[in-house]
């Protein structure tokens, strides 16, 4: 089971890397605070201070078509914001 999956990319994520230290990462919905810090600071050679994790329900659609009602749905996901330590930063870009 790895516990990240990938990091988040989007302009409010980027936003919070530079004024707070805080990065985004997708993570398996079954892992807990603890094992999240134990995985970034092994795959990225930081210190981590604090882990928030939000469940991000799926959004849920409903198209009229030609041929009927069609419904759909995303996927449900675990998202964890990580801050580092004073002066510890990941580069997110390197691997790109």
């Amino acid at each position: 089971m790895s516990i990240l999956i990938k990091p988040i990319i989007t302009e409010k994520a980027t936003m919070q890397s530079e004024s707070l230290n805080a990065f985004a990462f997708q993570v398996n919905p079954k892992a807990n605070k603890v094992e999240i810090k134990k995985a970034v600071e092994a795959a990225y050679g930081v210190s981590v201070e604090k882990v928030r994790t939000i469940n991000v329900r799926p959004e849920r659609r409903t198209r009229h078509t030609k041929t009927g009602i069609q419904h759909g749905k995303t996927n449900a996901i675990k998202k964890a914001i990580v801050q580092l330590a004073e002066g510890e930063v990941i580069d997110l870009y390197t691997n790109m």
